[in-house]
């Protein structure tokens, strides 16, 4: 019997629309609760599936500090959030939230 070769799931690989984006983010942030590292490292998949290199261009911030602040260990201001929404054309908007 031959071997099997895993590999480490990558979620970013598989948000290949806007729509998928938005529905992933969507999703993490229903899963979330008050979880802020969860929803910034959400950002950063779909950061990484749009390029990281154009959104460092489009937000006027470094690579490397993207990757870290996007991270899920780092802890991004609430201005550099909206700015990568921002830049990945994702709008942010409230709803009355129902127990």
């Amino acid at each position: 019997m031959g071997s099997v070769k895993l590999r480490k799931w990558d979620s970013a690989e598989h948000l290949k629309t806007d729509e998928d984006m938005v529905e992933y983010l969507q999703a993490c942030l229903d899963e979330a609760g008050d979880d802020a590292a969860f929803i910034a490292k959400a950002l950063g998949t779909i950061a990484r599936a749009k390029g990281m290199t154009q959104l460092a261009r489009d937000t006027g911030l470094g690579r490397e500090s993207l990757y870290k602040a996007l991270s899920g260990e780092g802890n991004p201001s609430f201005s550099t959030i909206l700015k990568v929404m921002s830049a990945l054309g994702i709008k942010l908007h409230a709803e009355v939230a129902h127990s």
